[in-house]
């Protein structure tokens, strides 16, 4: 049977979250007009368990597995090639939809877009709620053909987080025609970014992207599934990521580039830089001071003011000084040391 969207799933050890994921799915309008795909990278918890008892009463949930682990790039690829819906929508195994967002999306996808970029709510411990997370800098629904320069220029520039380029993999509704066009890049497998590197890949031959302006999903706080217990490795992973993307594609010097990197300084601004490099003193067993340091300059070598400011701060902050000035953030993590 085929669909006209398919919600994809890639998962390894989710089996503690999937119910609930799963139920924010099936629970809503339109839900049994979908396939739900979940691709197993060789899960070795009780994920089988999990998917047997909601496919007794769901056939419209299709369970592949794999007996080894793949890796997220690798998954997610497969999935999408698994799938048989025209649109798939790429889905976190931990996050939760809101109610109305499948049916909205299967409205949504008769526009013909290449690719639809939602926004999410994400919870704020400080505001103790959840807002609206940013992604591009629209008052409305828009459509950017991303293989003209022109359009393309407006985009990145209006780029507000690294979810406008394509980091988030719940906010991604994907037409597979367009995403078969190429294949992975092999030069991506591993950094946890091959999904947008393909779709960067598919930008100067045709990638329009309709910018969602309501929110249809809810990102789980309590689990980053790309986390590996570092801090530091964890800004390693998307600095680095998304700098040798826009590198790659459009070389380091291209108004793409420049535009991703500031986007990467206004989510790992001087003050989240200086915590990186706080706790390296606090926790060198865990956390790497060369690797801060080294992401630091890469991000904060341009010829400005602020660049400047930050570099005078960075390396002028010790541990101590940083204490005085961010008490009640130094007191947070050492106290969960």
């Amino acid at each position: 049977m085929t669909y006209r969207l398919s919600i994809t799933i890639p998962v390894y050890n989710f089996a503690q979250f999937l119910p609930e994921t799963l139920d924010t799915i099936l629970d809503q309008e339109g839900a049994k007009d979908v396939e739900v795909l979940i691709f197993d990278g060789g899960s070795t918890d009780h994920t089988p368990e999990v998917i047997a008892q909601y496919q007794k009463h769901h056939p419209n949930i299709r369970y592949v597995r794999r007996p080894q682990r793949g890796g997220i790039d690798r998954d997610m690829a497969s999935s999408v090639t698994e799938s048989s819906g025209d649109y798939v929508w790429l889905f976190s195994g931990d996050d939760l939809f809101l109610p109305g967002a499948i049916r909205k999306a299967l409205t949504l996808i008769e526009g013909g877009a290449d690719l639809y970029l939602t926004r999410h709510l994400e919870w704020r411990d400080y505001e103790k709620d959840w807002i609206v997370w940013p992604t591009v800098a629209v008052k409305d629904q828009t459509v950017f053909d991303l293989s003209g320069p022109a359009a393309r220029k407006e985009y990145f520039k209006k780029a507000q987080n690294t979810e406008a380029f394509f980091s988030f993999i719940g906010g991604l509704i994907v037409k597979k025609e367009t995403w078969e066009r190429i294949s992975i890049n092999e030069k991506f497998v591993g950094s946890c970014w091959a999904h947008a590197a393909r779709l960067f890949e598919l930008m100067p031959n045709g990638l329009s992207v309709c910018v969602l302006e309501d929110a249809y999903l809810k990102r789980r706080p309590d689990n980053d599934s790309f986390g590996s217990g570092s801090i530091v490795g964890r800004y390693r992973l998307t600095i680095d990521g998304f700098t040798d993307i826009a590198d790659h594609f459009f070389g380091e010097k291209s108004l793409e580039a420049r535009e991703v990197r500031r986007v990467l300084r206004a989510e790992y601004h001087p003050l989240a830089m200086q915590l990186g490099k706080f706790l390296c003193e606090i926790r060198p067993e865990q956390e790497d001071r060369a690797l801060i340091d080294r992401l630091f300059r890469k991000l904060y070598n341009e010829p400005t003011y602020a660049c400047w400011r930050a570099r005078f701060d960075y390396w002028l902050t010790t541990a101590d000084r940083f204490r005085r000035w961010q008490p009640e953030l130094s007191a947070k993590y050492e106290k969960r040391d």
